[in-house]
């Protein structure tokens, strides 16, 4: 018998030595993985101790945290690069603002991992987001996703081949821009105070008949030779196209660069990437381009300065003038604000001396433009008795029949589509919607009516007045304009401009181009005559710059037209922006409105703050919100619409908080400190809204 009991059976070899190696293999897996871990988890030795900028969008976390940096990501974990970190439980996103050798905290978290150690966070961009946040009560995380796009990792390792452009010799270019720029006042001067590196600050009012882009090019060229980077901000894609092209002119390709949205992830990172490593340095964009990492920046020019497309709509709001205000004046440069026409804000960069004036003079505005107004004088009245009613009258046709023996004719029009306003034909009764009651317009010719608000088209319309089934047009779009164009001028061609349908340029042969404001193309060599129509509509609305804002609209169209064109106004001569409009006078018109805002309080003579949310959580933070006197608090009433909001939500209300402007900055500090105890407290959110650029 065996050992085992069982006669015959073979001995079963024994599994304790397998179990030893398996016990073994393990143990020094375990502490490879310890000894990894350590090394992972010991500091680097120069600088280990990271300050980091988590992306929590919470106002009592708006402040760096202190992060060991592990000895395997010294070399990475460089200032601007992104990381994750630890935070709350969680992983999240963060940039290293600094390296430093100690912390005053004795207990740290180490750096979860480098995500990439390219610096986009330059040292400036970084200042400036802290800047910015505090003007406009804001967190530092929603700023500086503003600043800097998303990561492409395809496009950041994709290899350099060709070489860093060569800038041009500063004599080559000065005496060039020298020469442009003679036709303003002051002019010649600004590009000398370039060409020096001095911190020239402008606010530019340019010629009717002057190609605004080759000047700022001229300006950017005399920047870029004397050794410093150039951002230059405009409206729209139109306007970056027109610059782009104006560049290429004056330097050559390779030597900026275009930031836009409709360029792409890829193509967008790739040339934020050529700003940040210092590849290039003249950048032109819409209101993103103003955070662009320029290396030694020395000058900012923001063009078109009134429009509202540079006004922010994702918090904190913040205005791309005011941050190319606040980015030249932290970085030293040069800046240029330039447009057509006067904002009240420009205006007050003038009266508070940062910048100086930079314009034409009269007389040669004389000779480029000449504005009048339809029914403005006693003989157009005693010819046509009509004038100040008919929506083209006599003066308006004669214009269009003029200009058309020499070039294109702007007929620019305040609505798109082709009814922008439907009413019934009897009794005049505002057309509705019979399921929202919201107005109703007619897109095109053929189409039926169409809700403005649910989209609900309404074919069997009938007047709940009257009963009458008859519309008529009280307000037409640019589609209508046109086609009533083309029956009075039989054999001329017609375009419009408008819409999803926006043209760039036209030939500079007779024609009658029907634009929107905004989307007026430009013509080879001018215009010929510009027409300004429904005058009445552009003046109805209901807005504190709506004034304002109607003259820079007059004032981009007018401006197209050739030296020596024709420009007529089919409205009321009594307003102040028609009067302000046939002298050429931004500046005057704008320091009227400044005088009567201050009057009534309003900005710029006082800051205000909107607070926007359900209404006990803005009576809430009103109750608590600390401020002395003279503070107003205006409201709250009802809040308009929000567009998105979910179905079933609250009504919400808003406020107006009104301070005087030399208290503008109480008021920053005591909005952020509010925001901070809320967000501490996990109180209700409301929506908090600096220098709102409208009410």
């Amino acid at each position: 018998m065996t050992a085992n009991g069982a006669a015959g059976e073979p001995e079963q070899p024994s599994l304790l030595p397998e179990l030893r190696g398996a016990v073994r293999a393990a143990r020094a897996t375990g502490e490879r993985r310890a000894a990894r871990k350590r090394a992972e988890v010991a500091p680097a030795e120069t600088d280990p101790v990271a300050a980091v900028l988590v992306d929590v969008p919470l106002a009592h976390l708006d402040r760096p945290f202190d992060y060991v940096v592990p000895a395997t990501m010294a070399a990475s974990a460089v200032p601007g690069a992104r990381v994750k970190v630890r935070f709350a439980g969680q992983d999240v996103d963060g940039f290293v603002l600094a390296r430093q050798a100690a912390s005053d905290h004795p207990r740290l978290q180490p750096l979860r991992r480098v995500v990439s150690p390219e610096p986009v966070l330059r040292p400036d961009v970084a200042e400036l987001s802290a800047l910015v946040a505090a003007r406009y009560a804001g967190a530092r995380a929603d700023v500086l996703r503003l600043a800097v796009p998303p990561r492409h990792a395809t496009v950041e390792k994709e290899p350099v081949t060709t070489p860093a452009p060569v800038a041009p010799a500063l004599d080559e270019v000065l005496g060039a821009a020298r020469e442009a720029w003679a036709e303003h006042e002051h002019g010649a001067a600004l590009c000398d105070h370039l060409a020096r590196g001095s911190a020239a600050r402008a606010v530019w009012s340019v010629a009717p008949g002057s190609d605004w882009a080759a000047l700022a090019a001229q300006a950017a060229a005399v920047t870029y030779a004397a050794g410093r980077g150039v951002v230059l901000c405009v409206p729209d894609g139109r306007d970056v196209d027109r610059l782009d092209t104006a560049l290429e002119a004056v330097l050559g390709e390779g030597h900026h660069v275009t930031l836009r949205a409709d360029a792409g992830p890829a193509a967008r990172y790739r040339d934020f990437l050529a700003l940040s490593r210092g590849r290039v340095r003249i950048v032109v964009g819409t209101r993103g381009a103003v955070w662009a990492p320029v290396h030694d920046l020395g000058l900012v020019v923001v063009w078109d300065d009134g429009d509202d497309l540079f006004a922010e709509p994702r918090a904190p709001y913040p205005h791309a003038r005011e941050v190319a205000v606040l980015r030249a004046e932290q970085a030293g440069a040069a800046a240029l604000v330039g447009a057509h026409a006067r904002s009240v804000e420009s205006l007050g960069l003038l009266r508070s001396g940062w910048a100086q004036p930079v314009a034409p003079p009269r007389a040669l505005l004389r000779e480029r433009v000449r504005v009048a107004v339809a029914g403005a004088t006693d003989v157009e009245l005693a010819r046509d008795p009509y004038a100040r009613v008919a929506r083209f009258p006599t003066a308006a046709r004669d214009l269009v029949r003029r200009a058309l023996e020499t070039g294109p004719v702007l007929v620019q029009t305040p609505r798109s589509g082709y009814a922008a306003g439907l009413a019934c034909e009897r009794c005049r009764t505002p057309a509705r919607c019979g399921a929202c009651t919201g107005p109703l317009h007619q897109p095109v010719a053929s189409a039926p009516p169409v809700c403005r608000w649910c989209g609900v088209p309404e074919p069997r319309w009938a007047c709940p007045t009257c009963g009458h089934r008859g519309l008529r047009a009280p307000v037409v779009g640019e589609g209508r304009t046109a086609d009533e164009l083309g029956r009075a001028f039989p054999g001329v061609p017609v375009r419009t401009s408008a819409g999803d349908g926006v043209v760039a340029r036209v030939p500079g042969t007779p024609a009658i181009v029907v634009a929107t404001p905004g989307a007026e193309p430009v013509a080879e060599g001018g215009y010929a005559g510009v027409l300004l129509l429904d005058a009445w509509v552009a003046l109805a609305r209901v807005d504190l710059r709506t004034g304002e804002e109607t003259l820079r609209r007059w004032m981009n169209a007018a401006a197209l037209v050739r030296p020596g064109g024709e420009v007529v106004l089919v409205g009321d001569p009594a307003t102040g922006v028609a009067q302000a409009l046939v002298r050429w006078d931004p500046t005057g018109y704008a320091e009227r409105e400044a005088a009567e805002r201050a009057a009534a309080h309003l900005p710029p003579g006082s800051r205000l703050a909107t607070v926007t949310g359900e209404p006990a959580a803005v009576e809430a933070y009103l109750g608590a919100l600390e401020l002395p006197p003279p503070l107003e608090v205006l409201g709250p009433v009802p809040a308009p619409v929000r567009p998105g909001r979910p179905p079933g939500e609250d009504e919400e209300v808003r406020a107006v908080v009104r301070v005087p402007a030399g208290a503008g900055a109480v008021l920053q500090s005591a909005l952020g400190a509010a925001a901070r105890e809320r967000s501490a407290r996990k109180l209700a959110a409301v929506r908090v809204q600096l220098d709102p650029p409208t009410l």
